[in-house]
């Protein structure tokens, strides 16, 4: 069954009173109010309402309360008089801290990996996003059972109840371990199937955005290829792959693949469930890294999403920053430095068109930088090679002689292999002639 969707049209009256914490640790000093800001917006997103919040300066968390013993008392206290029933922390918590907190508080507890993750559920659409999410909240259910337990005693549903979390946690460990693998086969073959959906797509240069969520990407997606994807303004409204053709220049076309948000400290369990949503940034020939400019945590935002990049084993992939939402900057001191410190980038518009010729420019220089001249001997006879030549390429020369055709053929480069699978079965010879740098 599939998760419940938020109601959006649920009155302010109708929504969880939530209570938001966080701890400002060393180096984020400069960010903590954008921290909550967002969290906020999470807690919005999954339907709840924010009624206060509280930030403890610490050198590092308390091992018992995350925050020091004092601060939950004064949390607590805040807490009742604003009538909430949620309490939602901005980090990670053990299931003691979990525990230690509701205990002193009275307030039922949820962290900021549950709260993702309950937006994912809610958000979920298809089969495959919904046992993606369903498998990511099982591995962070699992040892978390005991405490979760006690939760079930008092309320049914709510923020980080949804999904699994309100058939699974009854169950014991064998039953979920045994659903947990059950889901890992599933998504496998989902898996296999997204692998030979690129593969048949091979042929095409791909380009694919990745981002912060709400960054513009669907947006962006829509103006450039002419799609009518969906777009909502709140966090993580893309949980699967969208791919369109896009046509970068007169005689150039890419395919544009548009991939689910990513976040600050983004659950573990999440990213490994998605990797098959996430295959097509894994396999793209150019990555376009689309950056909210109007955010003061825009560095810290692109640092969020290259850590997830590198988990996925794709940071070597060629990539430009695109600053997008630059037609709602009014300050560019803000981000200037940012910009500096990226030598591939182009400021756009996703809303308005600024920029998006200069970046389908950029993608089109990529795409001839990663050309090569190729010539390849094949028997007359060959026509699957000769067609394919036609078709990817442009024929510069074509000479015959003893049954053997010889072409010379400018391409793009990630034609290679294929060609030279073509030509080994009819017993061709390839020869790079002008080998050229593909990085960008």
């Amino acid at each position: 069954m599939a998760p419940p969707s938020i109601d959006t049209r649920a009155t302010r009256e109708e929504r969880e009173r939530v209570y938001l914490a966080g701890a400002i640790f060393p180096g984020d000093e400069d960010y903590s109010t954008e921290f909550m800001d967002e969290l906020a917006s999470l807690t919005e997103t999954a339907g709840g309402q924010v009624v206060g919040r509280m930030q403890q300066r610490r050198a590092k968390p308390d091992q018992a309360t995350f925050l020091g013993r004092g601060k939950i008392l004064e949390l607590a206290n805040d807490a009742h008089a604003l009538e909430a029933s949620l309490l939602i922390v901005d980090n990670d918590l053990t299931p003691a801290q979990a525990r230690n907190i509701e205990r002193t508080t009275e307030l039922r507890v949820v962290d900021r990996s549950q709260l993702i993750m309950d937006i994912f559920a809610a958000g979920a659409r298809t089969l495959q996003a919904r046992k993606q999410v369903e498998l990511a909240q099982l591995e962070y259910t699992l040892p978390r059972l005991k405490h979760m337990w006690s939760h079930l005693s008092r309320i049914r549903s709510g923020i980080g109840m949804r999904g699994p979390g309100e058939t699974q946690l009854e169950v014991d460990r064998r039953i979920i371990r045994r659903k947990i693998s059950e889901l890992k086969v599933m998504l496998q073959k989902f898996e296999g199937r997204k692998k030979r959906e690129i593969l048949s797509r091979r042929d095409l240069f791909k380009v694919c955005l990745v981002g912060y969520t709400n960054s513009g990407k669907s947006t962006l997606l829509n103006r450039l290829t002419g799609a009518s994807v969906i777009v909502e303004d709140r966090l993580f409204s893309t949980l699967d792959t969208r791919t369109r053709q896009w046509k970068v220049s007169e005689n150039q076309t890419a395919l544009l693949s548009d991939t689910v948000g990513f976040i600050r400290k983004l659950p573990h369990h999440l990213v490994a469930s998605f990797h098959a949503t996430l295959e097509e940034a894994a396999t793209a020939d150019l990555l376009l890294h689309v950056v909210d400019s109007t955010r003061n945590t825009a560095g810290r935002n692109i640092d969020a999403v290259n850590e997830v990049l590198a988990a996925l084993g794709v940071e070597s992939t060629p990539q430009i920053l695109v600053f997008n939402k630059v037609d709602r900057v009014t300050d560019f001191m803000e981000i200037s430095c940012v910009i500096r410190e990226s030598p591939f980038h182009q400021l756009t518009s996703a809303v308005t068109g600024e920029g998006l010729d200069e970046l389908a420019g950029m993608v089109a220089g990529h795409l001839k930088r990663g050309y090569i001249t190729l010539e390849v001997a094949f028997p007359i006879s060959s026509g699957r090679l000769r067609a394919f030549l036609a078709d990817k390429g442009d024929m510069l020369d074509v000479t015959t002689g003893d049954g053997i055709e010889t072409a010379r053929v400018r391409l793009p480069r990630h034609h290679l292999g294929r060609i030279r699978e073509l030509a080994a079965a009819e017993e061709g010879r390839v020869t790079e002639q002008e080998p050229q740098d593909s990085r960008f």
